[in-house]
Parts: C-alpha cells; structure tokens; sequence
C-alpha cells in the first residue's frame, strides 16, 4: 500500500514544480496567452487536489502504529498546496487588474488601490480557509484516534473471548478429570473391600481345618 502512495507522491512533486513554473510566468505572458495559462494552471491545482485526496485515503488504510510519518508528510504537502494556491490568487488578481485596465482605461493609482482591497480580502479568505483546514484536521485526527480505540476495543474483546473458551475447555477437562479419578476410587474401594472378605473366609478356613484337626486327635 506504501507503494501507492509514494507513487501518488511523485506526480504530485512533478504536478506541483509544472505549476509552479507556470504561476511564475504568467505576468510576463501577452494577454491571450496568460488566459489561456491560468485556465492551465486552474485545471492543474484541481488535479494536485484529486492527488492530495488519493493519498489522505492512503493514510487512512495504513495501520495506526505506522501511520505518524504518513501524516506529517501530508501536512507537509497540503501547506504546499495552500502555498501553490495563494501565489495564483496574486498572480491572477493582476492579470485580472491589467484586463481590466485594458478595457477601461483606470489609470494607475485606481488600479494599485484595487489591487490592494483585492489582496486585502485574498488574505481574509485564506485565513478563513486555514481556519477551515485546521478544523478539517482536527475531525480527522478524532476519527483517527476514535478509530485506533475502536481497534483496541475489538482487540480487547477477542482476548476476552478466547480467555473464556480456555476456561470453558479448563472447567470441561477438570470435569473429565475428576469423572476418572472418582471411577479409579471406586474401583480401589471395591478391590479393598474384595481383599478383605478373601482375607476373612481364608482365615475362617484355617480357623474350621485346625478345629477339626484337634477334634480328630
């Protein structure tokens, strides 16, 4: 399963340096090419989501006791994402800033105040969204731990559950035991008493052939 998700790992590093490069030359581009690039680069970043995705599922089927490197890694990746994702925001408010100027002519203080309102609610979006993201981490990190403890619960009841199927056979075996050994008591009892009545007709025997050997004399 590891496999996958290192397989996952990679396109996203090659996903996210294509996006990269591209968020870089999008103010240099004429027009018509930097719309054409930012519908690219839109079209990327959902990709690095889908990609993000996979691998959060991957977390998630790896057993507990391994999975702390997994997760660290992806935080690691979903801040890169949060990254890739505000450096487009700025790159595509100017493009936007300077198609509008193209069309309407504002002059360069508009624009620059513009610009900066733009950025001011970009900043107040993101920390909304970081708000969100650390929320969503939060719910997975609960459902992780109510997932281990489910485990060990499971876990705890399998041992219950043989520790009673072993004093069950116990109870049977002792049961079997003590059948025996009363059986053995029995038999010894009887082999006594056997023993004892032998002994007293052997003695009444003697006791009769003495007495009428001495009547015979």
């Amino acid at each position: 399963m590891s496999s996958d998700f290192e397989g996952y790992e990679q396109d996203f590093a090659v996903l996210t340096a294509e996006i990269t490069s591209k968020i870089a030359r999008v103010p240099r581009l004429p027009p018509d090419e930097k719309k054409q690039m930012v519908a690219n680069v839109e079209k990327q970043l959902e990709e690095a989501k889908e990609l993000l995705e996979q691998m959060d599922l991957e977390v998630r089927e790896i057993p507990p006791q391994s999975r702390g490197m997994y997760s660290n890694r992806m935080r690691s990746y979903k801040q890169e994402m949060g990254k890739l994702e505000k450096d487009f925001k700025r790159s595509r408010i100017a493009y936007s800033d300077e198609v509008r100027n193209e069309l309407l002519g504002d002059d360069g203080n508009s624009s620059e105040n513009q610009r900066a309102h733009l950025l001011d609610n970009t900043e107040r979006l993101e920390r909304s969204s970081r708000r969100l993201e650390a929320g969503y981490q939060i719910a997975v990190e609960t459902e992780q731990i109510g997932q281990e403890m489910l485990e060990n619960l499971s876990h705890d009841r399998e041992k219950i559950q043989r520790a009673r199927e072993r004093l069950r056979e116990t109870d049977a075996n002792l049961g079997k035991s003590s059948r025996v050994l009363t059986g053995m008591l029995r038999r010894i009892i009887q082999n006594r008493i056997l023993v004892v009545i032998l002994a007293i007709i052997l003695v009444i025997t003697i006791l009769m052939a003495i007495t009428f050997s001495v009547r015979r004399h």
